[in-house]
């Protein structure tokens, strides 16, 4: 479990000392296809470092609509708002691609926060990174083309898994953008003629991810920037082969 906790870059970029001393409360979880790991509102009673899973935060609206603000995968952590002083948030949480992580208890979390050292500064890096990631969704959706956003969607969750291959529908990337189904269908339909992407039933695999990048709007490269300013040595985005 040692090593296997490295898997999460914000895990790994902890001291060896403050690691050490997470491991025995660090619990190893199954992040199943779908599952809410917290509906807004309500209190938090873990934080969760994914490292194989991708977790959707998305907003709810009152009619049902939907929007995700963000993705959390290998790179950070679910539960923000625990150690920001919250304790629970207005978005949901939810698995949109299933895999493995590692959760804390709620109390465990503010205390390692509250000793104030590098996990602290560490932790608060990583939410400004997140904020931006925030920012930059609600910009991005508000001012770019569909084609684009899709782009930046399909790059962000590649940058947290190790694979070229997403499993993922496009009626659920539709509520996760907050569009029509129809729109994304015809989106990855162009980007699949232009070499860029496959895509059958429930799997999207990236050919091109260069092509991908050229073909999204500047928020991806913002976001990635700021990512790569405020958490160096994180795990490194997937290449497409050759």
């Amino acid at each position: 479990m040692a090593d296997a906790i490295r898997d999460n870059a914000l895990l790994a970029a902890l001291p060896d000392a403050e690691r050490a001393r997470w491991l025995s409360h660090l619990e190893p979880v199954e992040l199943p296809l779908g599952a809410v790991l917290y509906e807004a509102g309500n209190r938090l009673t873990h934080a969760y470092f994914p490292t194989t899973a991708i977790v959707s935060l998305i907003c709810v609206m009152d009619n049902g609509a939907t929007t995700e603000i963000a993705i959390v995968g290998n790179d950070g952590i679910v539960g923000v708002s625990l150690f920001m002083g919250g304790e629970s948030t207005t978005s949901r949480a939810v698995v949109q691609s299933a895999g493995l992580g590692y959760r804390l208890r709620a109390g465990q979390m503010m205390e390692e926060f509250n000793r104030t050292g590098p996990a602290m500064n560490l932790l608060l890096r990583y939410t400004q990174a997140l904020i931006t990631q925030m920012a930059q969704t609600a910009v991005c959706n508000r001012h770019h083309s569909l084609d684009q956003q899709l782009c930046r969607w399909l790059l962000l969750s590649m940058d947290r898994l190790r694979s070229n291959e997403l499993v993922v529908t496009q009626e659920l990337i539709a509520n996760l953008l907050g569009v029509r189904r129809e729109g994304v269908t015809e989106a990855a339909g162009r980007l699949h003629a232009a070499g860029l992407i496959t895509y059958r039933r429930g799997h999207i695999t990236v050919l091109d991810r260069t092509g991908l990048e050229r073909r999204s709007c500047e928020c991806y490269a913002v976001v990635k920037r700021e990512y790569d300013r405020l958490l160096p040595g994180k795990t490194p985005e997937y290449k497409t082969p050759e």
